[in-house]
């Protein structure tokens, strides 16, 4: 006889088997199993509901992704000016032609070669001794007559030559700013209009956040999420070309070439074709 009071939850069921009673516990274990599962199922869900709603996307990051448009432009100028170096590969779209460039950039000068439509000449800067290097149809430029200008033994002996530029040539400002960190960095970080926060994404595996100047045609800088939020590439406006940034602060050494690597032009330099 059974008495009052609550039943235990493993209340056993018994049942006749022929003339042996059997007693089972399944109705109340089978119970007790679906009521865990729900709980454990609920528990999951509310974590991952919570997950999802409370994930911080900068965490890990710089954190400049957290900030306004203008907060990032000021951050990355910062970044960029206080950098020692920097190797700037890509393509400048100018009223002089279009140009591609890969230079090694830092306070005392530079080196690398620029790309016209038509020859593909070295710039090495120091200081103020600027020298370049390009092959003889560089310095033999086709025209309609006959002189120094078409002599193709000159053109052979300057080719794969350092000329010293002279600061009074008028191509000397032009092939400089090529060489000036300063100088192109202004030009190519600046954004026109009113600067605005764009997407995430990433460049050459690294995580960037955008800025724009209005809606992309005052050009776009992709700013790394991770160290310090340099520019890790530059779409300039209007079409003006597209140039990635990379080794920020890495060291390298500028030389002036030797003597015997050396040879005096001996006029005014051909301008260059773009």
């Amino acid at each position: 006889m059974v008495g009052t009071g609550t039943l235990p939850s493993a209340t056993p069921v018994t049942q006749m088997r022929g003339s042996a009673p059997v007693t089972s516990f399944a109705p109340a274990v089978r119970a007790r199993r679906r009521a865990a599962l729900a709980v454990v199922l609920c528990a999951g869900l509310t974590a991952a509901l919570t997950a999802c709603a409370g994930e911080d996307p900068d965490k890990g990051t710089n954190g400049v992704g957290r900030l306004d448009a203008a907060g990032i432009d000021k951050k990355t100028r910062a970044a960029a000016d206080a950098a020692d170096a920097v190797r700037l590969a890509g393509t400048l779209v100018s009223k002089g032609g279009t140009y591609r460039l890969d230079m090694q950039l830092n306070a005392q000068g530079g080196t690398g070669s620029v790309t016209s439509r038509e020859n593909t000449f070295e710039l090495l800067r120091v200081g103020d001794e600027l020298f370049l290097k390009a092959d003889a149809g560089f310095w033999n430029p086709e025209t309609d007559g006959e002189g120094e200008e078409s002599d193709q033994a000159a053109a052979d002996k300057l080719q794969g030559k350092y000329v010293k530029v002279p600061q009074g040539d008028p191509t000397y400002r032009q092939l400089r700013g090529f060489t000036d960190k300063k100088i192109l960095l202004d030009g190519l970080l600046t954004l026109q209009g009113k600067v605005n926060k764009g997407d995430r994404t990433k460049v050459a595996g690294v995580p960037t956040v955008r800025i724009m100047g209005g809606k992309g045609e005052g050009g776009a800088l992709d700013v790394s999420l991770k160290g310090t939020p340099y520019p890790v590439r530059v779409a300039r406006g209007g079409g003006g070309g597209t140039v990635t940034l990379a080794d920020w602060g890495r060291p390298f050494t500028l030389e002036p070439p030797s003597e015997d690597e050396t040879v005096d032009y001996g006029g005014q330099l051909p301008e260059s074709s773009s």
